[in-house]
This record gives structure tokens, sequence and C-alpha cells, in this order.
């Protein structure tokens, strides 16, 4: 049966109406940056570029490397951007645009998120790479899926156990990130670690300007939290619900930071700039090698 009008929303021109993408602009490998300006830094890098495109925060390159096709894609910030990006460039891998049906042949989708983070570990030191073995999420979305079964229960049952969100509704999600593509990174100039995934940046961070947090000293309660000799390493605002709506979906995912901010000693990195091209180059270099 063909969706509706109104669930599978095309543009005029029969692009997929946030990202304004056709099927043939999107490679099967995607990269995905929260700042639209970080879309031509990782482009620029490219043999060629073919698809430029971009609508709102929504910014999408497309073009060869090395022989290779890849897409780079600026999702903005949050987790309900991720709520559109990632149903997005599933219905344009998966669903037949002239009849609104899904394709009997499925695609799986490479999506790899290159982006920044503040870390909770002190010897974690700022300018260093991390890759999000897990996603822990705080911020609700993958709750309006069915997701139960796609957990990494363990985890999950521990971080309720320890942490108590009284009566604020909140609850955990965790997902860990493809082995697949874990694989290709698996070498001493990344570090490996746990990330948390929260719905904003102040107060769902603990950060306290002239609103005070409802749950004090949050970010040290995460900093010690110990599961099986496992320490939640990061927070940022993406990777939980990537991880999550990927495995629904049936795409491999995996989330690469550099760590800009060291919550626990209040550290912030002298040259943040540096630091994300570094981890651009370090990551094409993996991407295009596999």
């Amino acid at each position: 049966m063909a969706f509706s009008a109104s669930e599978l929303i095309l543009n005029a021109d029969g692009s997929i109406y946030h990202l304004n993408l056709h099927p043939d602009d999107i490679a099967d490998t995607i990269m995905v940056v929260g700042d639209p300006d970080r879309v031509p830094a990782i482009s620029r890098h490219f043999d060629s570029i073919e698809v430029k495109k971009t609508k709102r925060e929504f910014v999408t390159h497309t073009g060869h490397l090395g022989g290779r096709r890849f897409t780079v894609l600026s999702t903005g910030i949050g987790t309900g951007n991720i709520d559109i990006v990632l149903n997005e460039l599933d219905a344009l891998a998966n669903i037949d645009f002239k009849t609104g049906e899904i394709k009997e042949a499925k695609k799986s989708l490479d999506i790899i998120r290159i982006g920044t983070c503040g870390g909770l570990q002190p010897d974690i030191p700022v300018d260093t790479f991390l890759l999000s073995k897990t996603g822990i999420g705080l911020d609700g979305l993958l709750h309006f899926y069915d997701c139960e079964d796609i957990q990494n229960q363990g985890l999950r049952d521990e971080i309720e156990a320890k942490f108590d969100f009284g009566t604020s509704g909140i609850r955990p999600y965790v997902v860990d990130a493809s082995k697949k593509l874990m694989a290709r990174f698996d070498e001493n100039r990344i570090r490996f670690g746990m990330t948390l995934t929260n719905i904003g940046f102040y107060g769902p961070q603990g950060r306290n300007l002239r609103i005070a947090p409802r749950f004090e000293n949050l970010v040290g309660s995460l900093a010690q939290f110990d599961f099986e000799g496992r320490q939640i390493t990061n927070l940022e605002m993406e990777t939980a619900a990537i991880y999550g709506l990927a495995r629904l979906l049936g795409h491999q995912a995996l989330s690469l930071n550099v760590v800009l901010a060291n919550r626990m000693n209040g550290q912030f990195s002298t040259k943040p700039g540096e630091s994300i091209n570094r981890l651009i180059e370090f990551s094409l270099e993996h991407i295009t090698a596999s």
C-alpha cells in the first residue's frame, strides 16, 4: 500500500520535504555533521562534487574521492533534526517516490557522524578523537518507536538503577554502534568510549547560567558511572538517536567526535578549528581506505 501525501511528503519537484533531495542525490556512504559550514570543509577534500543542495540547515554535497562516491550532509543541532534526517535518508534509499511504496530490495546505508563533544573523564585531554561504541539517550526520541529489541538492555537497566530521575519522565535508551564500521577505526589514534546524548546544551548537560538545573551535579554523577569497567566518556546531542534510528531502519552507524571541552576540569580547546579539521582528515583516511 502506498504512503499518503501527508506521510511521505515531497516537494513540487519530487524531492523529499526537508532535505530537498532526490534518491539519486545521495551515496551509500553518508557523513553527517551538525554545522552546515562543516560540509564544504569535508567536500573540499573530494576529487569532484556533483551535487550541492541547501534547504534550511540541511546542506548536502555529494561527490567522489579515491574512486568512491560519498555524501556529506549537515543535520543542524539535536535529536529532533536527527529524526528528520535519518527518516528522510531512509526514504531516499528504500521508498519508491513514483509509487509511494517501500522497495522490495532494501538498501543499507553507512552513516558516519563527524562532530564535537564535551569530555566527562579528567584523563581525556581536549582535542582527543573519540569513537562512540555505545550511545546513551536521555532525550526520549527513540521511545516514540518500538525500540526494545535493538537496545543494549544490560547497560540500559544499570543506568536506570543508578540514576534517579524521579518524576521527570526521563527514560534512558541505549544502542551500540555498528561493529562493521567500528572495525575500520581500530587503532591507537582514537579513543573508544560511551557517549551520552541529551536534548539540550545547557540544563540537560548540567550547565548553570541563570536557570538552575533540576538535577544537581549531573555531570559529576555521569562521570562516576561504571558498567563492567566502562565509563561514560562524553556528552553531546546526536549520537544515541543516530544509532537507534539507524538500527531500526537497517543501516550501519558510527559516531566520531573530537573533544573540545573537558567538563571535569573546565578546559576548552585553544584550537577547535584545527582539531575539527584533523578529525575530518582522520575520518576520510579511514572511510576511503575500507
